[in-house]
C-alpha cells in the first residue's frame, strides 16, 4: 500500500475540478447565447431547453478537451515540480489564455449568429480574409452590444475566482519510482478518455461527432445551433472547408443551361406510397441485371432476387453515385445534393433548410420515416434526417432487441427488414427510407446462414448475397401488407465497395451503382431498361414527378420519367477533383480549371483530350461544368437549398 502513497490524488482531483468549471461556464454561455437569440431559436418550454442543454454536453466535452489537452498533459506529467507555486502559476495562465480565447468564440456568436444564422465555423476565415474593416466591425459591434463584453468579463472574473478556491499544496515526492509509474498510468488513462471524449464516444460503429449530429436531439434544425457551442463548430470545421464562392458565368447562363429549378406537370389520381432502399455498399458490379451487356468474362451475380425484381422493373444500368460515403449517398438520394471534394454533410453549411423528397412528401401530407438498424447516432443519419424533416426515425434503439445485433454495426438486415415491413404503412400515404447495413466490413453474415451463400471472389460477395436474401424475405412479408400494391419502390446503393472485375476498377465506375424503380401497380409503367446516364440526385426529382408534385423544385438532378427532357449532367468527386459527364465527354475540374476531358466511354480516364480537342461542344461543356460548380457553391454557402 506504500506504493500508492505516491499517487497524486490531490492534483488529479483539482484537475477534475478545473475541467468541470469549463463545463459549467459553457452551459452559462449556452444559456446566454439562447437569451440573445431567442427570437431566432424557438424553444417551447424549460424542459425542452434543458434537454437541448443536456445533449450539448457531448459537444462541450469535445471542445473543452480540444482546448485543454495541453493543460491536462502538463498538469499530470511527472516532473516533480508540478506542485510548486511557480509551476501552478504557469498552469493558471495557460488555462485562462486558452480557455479565454475559446470561450470568447461563444460570446462573439451572441452577435454573429444574428447575421450568419449558424454557429461560428472555420468558414469565417474565408469571409474575414476578404474584408478590410474587421476591426471596425468588431468595434462597432462592441459599442452596439456592450452587455456581451460585460457578461464575458464578469464570467471570466467569476471563473478565475472559482478556479482559485481550490489550490494545490506543495508536496515533494518521496519515492520517485512509484511516483513516476503511477503518474504515467494516470496519463495513459487520461489519454484514452481524451480520445473518446474528442470523438464523442468509444463505439466502433460511430464516426467522430460532427455538426450534423447536433440535429439528432432537436425538433427543428435551427435548434441544433443551441446544442452546439462555437468552440466545437470552429475546431470541427478547421481545415476542412473548401467551399468558396466563384464567378465563372453570369446567372442567365446558369438558368438556361444548369436549370437549378424544375417543374413537372404529371397528373396523378392518387398518392402512391414510396419506399426507398439505400443498400449499403451496393455497387453495380454485384448485380447481374446491370451487367448483361458489359461482356465481363466469367461474370457471377450475387443478387439473384434483385436480378429477378429488375426484370419486372424500370432499371438504369448506367447510374453513378454522387459521393464516396454513406452520408454522401443520403444527401444525394434524398435531397439531390452531391458531395464534392469536401462533403456537404460535414461542411459548415449542412445545418440549413433543404428542399428534398422528404419535404416534398411532407408538403403533400405523407407520413415520412427513416429506418437504419445501427445505433441511432451512427453515420450522422439521425441528425441529417432531422434536417430533412423526417417525422419518424427508427434505429437500433427502437428495434429494441440486441439479440439481432451483429456485434459491430447494426441489426442484421433480415430481421431489421422484417421489422421495417411490418412497422411501416400504419398511416398512408407514406414515404419511408430504409438504409441497410449488413453488406459492410467486416463482411460477416449470421452464423445460421454460414454455407448458404456463395463465398465469391472477395469478402463483400457473401454479405451482399445475404442482404439480397434479406430483401427477398422483406418482399415476401411486404406483399401481404395492405399498402403494397399502391407503392413505388426504389433501390440503389450508397456507394460501391470491394471490386473484383477490372471493368469496375475504372475511375468513374468506382461510383457505379444500380438504380431500380419498381411498382406492382401497372399505372406507373415502371418497366424496361433505360441506357441513359443517371445518378443518385435524379431520384428525388423523379419521385417528385411520379407522386404528382407540380410545384417548383430545387434540383440539379432531373426526372428520369418526364416528357420534359432535361439533358443529363452527372457529377461526383474523387476527393481531389470534381468530375462531370456532360454530353459526349467527361470533364475533370479542380475548382479553378478544367484539368481533363475524356470521351464519355473512357471511364478509366485513359486518354486526356484536354490539349487535343477544342470543339463547340467541349467549350460549352467546360463552361457548363464551371457554371454548375458556381451554382452549387452559391446555393450551399448562401443557404439557398430550399
Amino acid at each position: 500500500m506504500k506504493f500508492f502513497k505516491e499517487f497524486r490524488k490531490e492534483e488529479v482531483l483539482v484537475l477534475c475540478y478545473r475541467i468541470f468549471l469549463a463545463f459549467v461556464f459553457y452551459q452559462i454561455a449556452r444559456l446566454l447565447f439562447w437569451f440573445f437569440n431567442k427570437d431566432l431559436i424557438k424553444v417551447d418550454s424549460v424542459s425542452d431547453y434543458l434537454s437541448l442543454a443536456f445533449h450539448g454536453i457531448a459537444f462541450d466535452l469535445t471542445a473543452i478537451l480540444y482546448v485543454n489537452v495541453l493543460f491536462i498533459f502538463l498538469s499530470l506529467i511527472p516532473i516533480v515540480i508540478n506542485t510548486k507555486k511557480g509551476y501552478q502559476k504557469f498552469l493558471f495562465w495557460l488555462y485562462f489564455i486558452t480557455n479565454g480565447i475559446a470561450y470568447a468564440m461563444n460570446f462573439g456568436d451572441f452577435i454573429y449568429y444574428k447575421f450568419s444564422q449558424t454557429r461560428l465555423t472555420s468558414a469565417a476565415f474565408q469571409v474575414a480574409k476578404h474584408e478590410t474593416n474587421i476591426l471596425k466591425v468588431f468595434t462597432a459591434s462592441t459599442k452596439e452590444h456592450p452587455f456581451v463584453i460585460l457578461w464575458f468579463i464578469a464570467l471570466i472574473a467569476l471563473w478565475v475566482f472559482l478556479y482559485k478556491r481550490f489550490t494545490i499544496e506543495y508536496k515533494k515526492p518521496v519515492k520517485l519510482v512509484p511516483y513516476f509509474i503511477l503518474s504515467i498510468l494516470t496519463l495513459c488513462v487520461s489519454a484514452v478518455l481524451i480520445v473518446g471524449g474528442i470523438r464523442g464516444d468509444f463505439k466502433h460503429s460511430t464516426r467522430p461527432i460532427n455538426l450534423v449530429d447536433a440535429n439528432k436531439f432537436v425538433k427543428t434544425p435551427i435548434q441544433g445551433n443551441l446544442v452546439l457551442n462555437s468552440t466545437f463548430s470552429f475546431f470541427r470545421t478547421l481545415g476542412t472547408n473548401n467551399f468558396r464562392e466563384v464567378q465563372f458565368v453570369d446567372q442567365k447562363f446558369i438558368d438556361e443551361n444548369i436549370n437549378p429549378y424544375k417543374t413537372y406537370e404529371r397528373e396523378v389520381s392518387g398518392k402512391p406510397n414510396v419506399v426507398i432502399f439505400i443498400v449499403e455498399s451496393f455497387g453495380r458490379e454485384y448485380s447481374g441485371a446491370f451487367n448483361k451487356d458489359k461482356n465481363i468474362k466469367d461474370y457471377v451475380s450475387y443478387t439473384p432476387f434483385i436480378d429477378s425484381l429488375a426484370y419486372e422493373s424500370l432499371i438504369f444500368p448506367n447510374t453513378f453515385a454522387n459521393g464516396r460515403q454513406s452520408i454522401h449517398g443520403m444527401s444525394s438520394i434524398l435531397a439531390g445534393i452531391p458531395s464534392l471534394t469536401d462533403a456537404f454533410t460535414s461542411s459548415p453549411y449542412s445545418n440549413q433548410k433543404i428542399q428534398s423528397i422528404v419535404s416534398v412528401c411532407n408538403d403533400m401530407g405523407y407520413d415520412t420515416s427513416f429506418y437504419h438498424g445501427a445505433p441511432n447516432g451512427s453515420m450522422g443519419f439521425l441528425g441529417f434526417g432531422n434536417i430533412l424533416g423526417y417525422k419518424h426515425y427508427y434505429g437500433k434503439n427502437e428495434y429494441n432487441n440486441d439479440k439481432d445485433f451483429d456485434g459491430m454495426w447494426a441489426i442484421w438486415d433480415e430481421p431489421f427488414l422484417q421489422y421495417f415491413a411490418k412497422n411501416v404503412g400504419k398511416t398512408q400515404p407514406f414515404m419511408a427510407t430504409v438504409f441497410t447495413a449488413s453488406s459492410h466490413h467486416p463482411f460477416k453474415i449470421p452464423e445460421k446462414y454460414k454455407g448458404k451463400f456463395k463465398k465469391g471472389k472477395v469478402e463483400m460477395h457473401e454479405p451482399m448475397e445475404y442482404t439480397d436474401y434479406s430483401i427477398r424475405k422483406y418482399f415476401e412479408t411486404a406483399k401481404k401488407q395492405p399498402w403494397f400494391k399502391n407503392t413505388i419502390f426504389v433501390f440503389t446503393g450508397d456507394h460501391p465497395n470491394q471490386i473484383y472485375y477490372s471493368e469496375y476498377e475504372k475511375a468513374m465506375n468506382r461510383f457505379a451503382v444500380p438504380l431500380i424503380f419498381y411498382s406492382p401497380n401497372p399505372e406507373y409503367n415502371l418497366k424496361g431498361v433505360n441506357p441513359e446516364f443517371a445518378q443518385q440526385i435524379d431520384i428525388y426529382p423523379t419521385l417528385a414527378d411520379l407522386i404528382g408534385y407540380n410545384k417548383k423544385i430545387r434540383s440539379w438532378g432531373r426526372s428520369l420519367l418526364s416528357e420534359k427532357k432535361y439533358p443529363y449532367l452527372i457529377v461526383n468527386s474523387d476527393g481531389t477533383s470534381e468530375q462531370f459527364i456532360i454530353g459526349n465527354y467527361i470533364y475533370r475540374f479542380d475548382g479553378k480549371n478544367i484539368t481533363g476531358i475524356y470521351e464519355k466511354n473512357d471511364l478509366g480516364f485513359e486518354n486526356n483530350l484536354n490539349d487535343k480537342i477544342k470543339s463547340p461542344e467541349t467549350e460549352k461543356g467546360k463552361q457548363m461544368a464551371k457554371a454548375w460548380y458556381q451554382d452549387y457553391m452559391n446555393r450551399v454557402i448562401n443557404r439557398k437549398l430550399n
